[in-house]
């Protein structure tokens, strides 16, 4: 029930490839081309130029890599970035949507699967794209949403709670849970089993 409108227009009534402009994704699993490191950042805008698509690769710390490969921006990748770490290709896909420069970004669990050093590199590379923009985050880790405006918690395909983050902590409904219960588990830690 209900309508979802964007700039009060219901997207219902607008075409998708109209729609989708409008947009820029940074998915979880990053969508890559056997191509180049140049090739698939341009996939944002294929009218930028090389200076354009270098800009936004150097804002989304792509430099830091691309800097070590044999061809620099001009090296093959492989079938899905299958020559680059987790974090580069997620970089990528970010100096994509930098270079789309839409108005709108979905991030989709942007870092759920990173390990703490990339993490830190691609919520760099966010802070620069996100800078102006209406931004959705989808995440499961509250750290990715602790500074949004408005946190809306789903529970079986229904709104479960809705509101700014600090209200919705003082509510201590699902959404404080979830942050206390990730918060009990940044400290755990392995140990080894004595005899």
């Amino acid at each position: 029930a209900g309508t979802v409108t964007v700039g009060g227009m219901d997207v219902s009534t607008v075409d998708s490839e109209t729609l989708l402009r409008d947009y820029a994704i940074v998915f979880q699993d990053v969508l890559l081309f056997d191509d180049t490191v140049m090739g698939n950042i341009r996939l944002g805008r294929h009218d930028a130029t090389d200076e354009e698509v270098l800009a936004a690769a150097k804002a989304a710390n792509c430099d830091e890599f691309v800097s070590r490969m044999p061809e620099g921006y001009n090296t093959m990748i492989g079938e899905n970035g299958s020559k680059l770490s987790g974090g580069e290709r997620q970089r990528i896909s970010i100096a994509r949507a930098l270079l789309k420069d839409a108005p709108i970004v979905l991030l989709d669990e942007a870092t759920a699967s990173l390990d703490v050093e990339n993490e830190t590199k691609v919520q760099q590379a966010l802070s620069r794209l996100l800078v102006g923009k209406t931004v959705i985050v989808i995440a499961h880790r509250m750290r990715t949403i602790e500074n949004a405006d408005k946190v809306v918690v789903l529970a079986d395909g229904t709104v479960a709670e809705q509101g700014a983050p600090a209200e919705l902590l003082t509510k201590n409904g699902m959404f404080a849970r979830m942050v206390k219960l990730q918060k009990e588990s940044d400290s755990w830690s392995l140990g080894s089993l004595a005899d």
